[in-house]
């Protein structure tokens, strides 16, 4: 059994420079006893974005603070607090958070696609 809170881990802030303002914190996976997915929080600071990409996975996700914009294929989807999302796999997609308010939610991917 494994209880926490979320602000016991810290994010780890990436430095690529195809991504701005985006930190990730992994919550679950398999060093705490679930094998095959990764449950982790992702944060975008105002006006940030995530990478553009697909890759042969979905992603579900939970929005727990703030506003932006899920783009899948190119067209956008206005997400925010207390909203949730499929992103199927082998779809572009990309997150970008809004001017004034940054992003953060829940995302439940399988083992392969934590890095």
């Amino acid at each position: 059994m494994i209880i926490g809170h979320k602000e016991d881990i810290a994010f780890v802030r990436s430095t690529d420079s195809s991504v701005k303002g985006v930190g990730m914190k992994k919550i679950i996976g398999s060093e705490e006893g679930w094998q095959d997915y990764v449950m982790r929080i992702v944060k975008l600071e105002p006006n940030g974005y995530s990478f553009n990409h697909n890759h042969p996975w979905p992603h579900i996700n939970y929005y727990i603070k703030g506003q932006g914009v899920l783009i899948i294929e190119g067209k956008e989807y206005p997400v925010e607090e207390g909203g949730y999302s499929l992103v199927p796999a082998n779809k572009q997609h990309q997150w970008k958070s809004t001017e004034d308010s940054g992003l953060e939610f829940i995302c439940i991917v399988p083992k392969e696609g934590h890095k």
